[in-house]
């Protein structure tokens, strides 16, 4: 994930075998609880969420609501379509008390803010459209790696 060019790539044996437009956080990179940025290093797919929902389920806490996002306009943030959840793997960069990935609840999933993707624009998670999400998590699987990377020099515990 480049997080200067908003690009998520797939790499598959050595090959980027898919490149997706991403959004990333409006407040820039960095781990701190409660900084709404996006944390840069390592990660691995802590779990895959929403396997066979439809493209638009909404989802909150990590489970699908039964409501469906059909494009209308809306100024939430919703978490859409499938949920793939991140743990830091660099203690003090991603993982641990203060700046840990997981325990801020830190996901790539699907957006009803399509628009905003190739922009920083997110509260630290990794936004894409729900047709790329699908496409990605389709292609991925528990336990794979996830690197976040920025020119952006965040601050390390």
């Amino acid at each position: 994930m480049d997080a200067d060019d908003q690009r998520l790539y797939l790499i598959e044996a050595g090959e980027v075998a898919a490149e997706y437009a991403t959004s990333t956080a409006a407040a820039g990179i960095g781990g701190e609880d409660g900084s709404l940025k996006t944390p840069p290093g390592w990660h691995r797919i802590d779990a895959r969420i929403g396997d066979g929902a439809p493209a638009g389920a909404i989802f909150m806490s990590r489970e699908h609501t039964g409501e469906l996002w059909r494009g209308e306009p809306n100024d939430r943030d919703l978490i859409l379509t499938r949920v793939l959840t991140l743990e830091g793997l660099e203690p003090g960069v991603n993982r641990g008390p203060g700046r840990d990935s997981r325990a801020r609840y830190i996901y790539i999933h699907g957006t009803n803010h399509e628009r905003a993707l190739g922009s920083r624009a997110s509260h630290g998670c990794v936004r894409m459209a729900s047709g790329d999400v699908i496409d990605l998590f389709d292609r991925v699987a528990e336990g794979d790696p996830v690197v976040i990377v920025s020119t952006e020099a965040p601050a390390v515990a």
